[in-house]
């Protein structure tokens, strides 16, 4: 999250020029964009983000959204209720493809999209994304380690700074459960959790 938000993209941790715009996180219940919430929020943004159970939009507004909407609904009529004609910064962290479209119109003129996941097909980049001369920014948390990058270390910083601010209160954790050891009954209920879909 930091490094899509902080170092793909044009946006500043610390600093008052995101006050008053509005960032949206499509998959903010996820362990990237619960964290982007907070990341995004203590940066001044007013971040909107998707969730479509009662259990994951607690969690959203527990990390800290100001709003949270149903990513299975139309994205621009749930904004458009809020008083949001546009968004200045999108993050899909969930599917690529599906959402592109609705992105491209989303966003504001010389806005930005953060994207994590794999596209399954081409995507159009014309207008309205050229036209609007909206950025487009990847992330993948292993390029630097992957290409031996010569500011590899950079992930050390980050890592440092993240447990800095969760040590300091600033940053929660999105750890929620801790099933002890690893044994073979605490594998066997971790997979139970992950393939019941809640974790």
């Amino acid at each position: 999250a930091w490094e899509l938000l902080f170092q793909r993209m044009p946006l500043h941790f610390e600093d008052s020029r995101h006050r008053g715009q509005h960032l949206l996180i499509i998959g903010g219940a996820g362990g990237v964009g619960s964290i982007a919430i907070q990341l995004a929020r203590h940066a001044g943004f007013s971040v909107i983000a998707t969730a479509s159970r009662e259990q994951t939009r607690a969690w959203c507004l527990q990390m800290g959204a100001d709003h949270v909407i149903d990513h299975r609904q139309p994205l621009a009529a749930q904004l458009q209720a809020l008083g949001i004609a546009q968004v200045q910064v999108a993050l899909n962290l969930a599917d690529t493809d599906h959402y592109w479209e609705a992105l491209g119109e989303l966003l504001a003129p010389q806005g930005h999209v953060g994207l994590i996941v794999e596209p399954r097909g081409p995507l159009r980049i014309g207008d309205p994304y050229k036209a609007k001369c909206i950025g487009i920014h990847w992330e993948f948390m292993f390029a630097r380690s992957r290409f031996q990058t010569d500011d590899m270390i950079e992930q050390h910083r980050i890592l440092s700074r993240a447990a800095s601010l969760i040590d300091a209160g600033e940053l929660r954790t999105t750890a929620h459960t801790h099933l002890g050891s690893i044994t073979a009954a605490n594998l066997r209920e971790a997979h139970r959790q992950l393939e019941g879909g809640g974790v």
